[in-house]
């Protein structure tokens, strides 16, 4: 028997009616329990998973079929107490959630790896990716009358109405009558409201605690309500609160990988869309859509792009090759599985599981498929169901077809449509900003962390030097690269400190943009620019492409030190040609991130106590001097309301309800994420 069996994911209502089943004093004890029975021998037999928890107190936990704790009865304690005992609520509050995906009967095909974006996922404490698939929730009627908005923000409130539009296959879309005229959405059900509305109170409550108090029993709370949101059919809503509460776990666990920013978002996010919700706000965005189900869609021919290899955080490994079509679509074929770092190496050459197509991973990236009965997710991941059919074909090159388009087309308007998304959207910001794009850049050197270059427009010829060799023209604004993944077994980090040893290097990236960074981009891929010298000199069989997760750059690669272009010199004295212009770090935005996160970190007595030291109005000064008044405004609105006390009934002071301090930092944090993205956008546009 194996003494170090890991814990099995648990569905979130199991481990909500768990904490549930608690009487008050053992929910005091609960979190002590939690880490004190998850560091204890976990025995595997068979299936089961076997904790001893003391002499008279032995924990069973049998997963189903799908490896994950959906059912009550699952969870077994030989205790007196069970089912309603603190050693299997503890454990059950021990496991990984589960996503909802997971419960679905096995014959669904559906798609429960991990975001393919290469990165990491979400920090968590779960063994299941940050960004769970959601299971399709049945909408209630929407004709019952009597509803009442809950709680939340009022529609429009701190942040505006959502620019999104309806999706395919949508709950609740409008769609045309064919008579032109417009459909005006419906508003969500009684049901809908109501569980919008213990969302928020949830929330709120979480927010005003602070990392610090959010413990099991808050956390079992926002699962509670999470688990209503999903029978309700609000699966964006659930999705954003299982991603809150792994945030949570992470954030107290005090993981390395955790980050206080992607807390923040999160729940940014599930506040803004559940308070849109309890409000009654028609948007069918609002109501999110299943987005890992496959569906029919006919005849396909796609040509590989690159791969990626993906290390996830919760012990996922594997490959994603990304696929693109005639017309531009992009698709992906993802091969992940449990297996971590080791999987990710071995799922490199592994066969692509679609059809009877005998083609590995690496033949995908630079070859193509012809596929007949294609099945495809919203997200594009081709599904590999019984009735598809694929027959290898030729690749393209960089310089053909579809894949000459993407780096034809101006960067600063390709990523302008990659950060078009509303910035207050984790979710729909991270769909638009997954799909790649291509661009010329010239290497400019290191710098820190990170790697500089100029983009180099597609008709932008080299201005010759005064001395010896081609210059760099500087019509491109400077770029940031950075890499997708600093795991030591990738070759990211080893190959981007290779190109930065050559300066005036010309490369064709494929890359992500980095929604979050001046300026920032995420090399996936590199190949040499047609017509150039000084360029990336690579072998035959790697047909003019390197995958830069997997693929290592020789020095033989590069071309000799004297046919690099030498970057121009600056006219003016005293001032760097490439000196990095970062709107976001000359903005005072900074004081209201960091007011921002500690309310996240430290909860309202933190905001308060800060208030009360006079820092937030010193801070909004400088705020309004620099011009941010609205930003100004709204931090010194967190603060008032953090600091804000009532009486109760026999004169003693007592902390307000969460629910206006709520609707301060959401306010102050949509705010605060809106300004950021439009910095972010001006870093884009070139300076003359």
């Amino acid at each position: 028997m194996n003494t170090s069996a890991t814990l099995p994911p648990a569905a979130p209502h199991v481990v909500a009616a768990a904490v549930d089943g608690l009487t008050s004093r053992l929910r005091k004890k609960l979190d002590a329990a939690v880490d004190q029975y998850a560091a204890l021998d976990r025995v595997a037999d068979g299936a089961d998973v076997v904790v001893t928890c003391g002499e008279d107190a032995v924990v069973t936990l049998s997963p189903g079929p799908s490896g994950v704790i959906a059912e009550e009865g699952q969870a077994r304690c030989s205790c007196l107490l069970a089912p309603r005992c603190l050693h299997r609520a503890a454990l059950l509050t021990a496991c990984p959630l589960a996503d909802p995906a997971d419960t679905l009967p096995l014959d669904v095909e559906t798609d429960t790896s991990p975001s393919p974006s290469g990165q990491p996922d979400t920090p968590s404490t779960d063994g299941r990716p940050a960004e769970p698939a959601t299971e399709p929730g049945r909408r209630p009627d929407t004709d019952q009358a009597g509803a009442e908005p809950g709680p939340g923000p009022e529609a429009g409130q701190a942040g505006g109405d959502s620019t999104s539009g309806p999706r395919s296959g949508q709950v609740g879309a409008a769609s045309g009558s064919g008579s032109g005229e417009a459909v005006v959405p419906a508003a969500p059900g009684a049901a809908q409201v109501a569980a919008a509305a213990g969302l928020w109170r949830a929330a709120a409550a979480v927010l005003s605690a602070g990392v610090p108090g959010a413990g099991a029993v808050p956390q079992a709370e926002l699962l509670r309500a999470a688990h209503t949101a999903r029978l309700a059919g609000l699966p964006r809503a659930e999705a954003a609160t299982l991603r809150v509460v792994r945030g949570l776990r992470a954030a107290r666990a005090r993981y390395d990988s955790h980050r206080l920013a992607d807390l923040v978002s999160a729940l940014r996010e599930l506040l803004l869309t559940v308070g849109r919700l309890a409000a009654s706000d028609p948007d069918p965005a609002l109501v999110g859509t299943v987005r890992r189900g496959y569906r029919p869609n006919g005849g396909l021919k796609v040509y590989g792009v690159f791969r990626e290899p993906v290390i996830s955080s919760t012990g996922y490994g594997g490959v994603v090759t990304h696929l693109v079509t005639d017309d531009g679509r992009w698709f992906s074929v993802a091969d992940v599985k449990p297996g971590g770092p080791a999987r990710a190496r071995g799922a490199a050459t592994a066969t692509v599981a679609i059809g009877a197509a005998m083609m590995s991973h690496a033949q995908l990236a630079r070859g193509g498929l012809l596929i007949a009965g294609a099945t495809v997710s919203p997200d594009g991941r081709l599904g590999a169901g019984k009735g598809v059919r694929a027959t290898p074909v030729a690749g393209l090159a960089w310089t053909d077809g579809p894949l000459g388009a993407l780096f034809a087309r101006p960067l600063s308007e390709a990523v302008g449509a990659r950060l078009s998304a509303g910035a207050w959207s984790e979710e729909e910001s991270a769909e638009q900003v997954r799909e790649p794009v291509g661009c010329d850049l010239v290497i400019v050197g290191a710098a820190g962390d990170h790697v500089l270059a100029r983009h180099l427009p597609p008709t932008a010829p080299p201005q010759p030097a005064e001395a010896g060799g081609a210059v760099v023209g500087g019509e491109g604004p400077v770029v940031r690269l950075v890499p997708a993944n600093r795991h030591p077994d990738l070759a990211y980090v080893e190959n981007l400190r290779r190109l930065a040893s050559r300066p005036g290097l010309r490369v064709r990236v494929v890359a992500r943009v980095e929604p979050g960074r001046a300026a920032t981009l995420v090399p996936l891929a590199v190949g040499p620019v047609a017509g150039e010298e000084a360029t990336l000199r690579l072998p035959p069989e790697w047909q003019g492409r390197a995958d830069l997760g997997y693929d290592r750059l020789q020095g033989s690669h590069l071309p000799p030190a004297d046919a690099s272009p030498s970057p121009a010199a600056d006219p003016s004295p005293g001032r760097d040609a490439y000196a990095e212009v970062d709107p976001l770090d000359g903005a005072p935005l900074w004081r209201v991130r960091r007011l921002v996160e500690l309310a996240v970190s430290g909860g309202r007595r933190a905001v308060a106590e800060s208030a009360r030291g006079g820092d937030a109005r010193g801070q909004a000064a400088s705020l309004r001097r620099a011009g941010f008044r609205t930003a100004a405004d709204l931090a010194v609105a967190l603060a008032d309301e953090a600091d804000r006390r009532e009486r109760d009934v026999f004169g003693r002071l007592a902390e307000a309800e969460p629910d206006g301090y709520a609707r301060a930092w959401l306010a102050a944090a949509t705010h605060l994420a809106a300004t950021e993205r439009a910095l972010v956008r001006t870093s884009w546009q070139a300076t003359p």
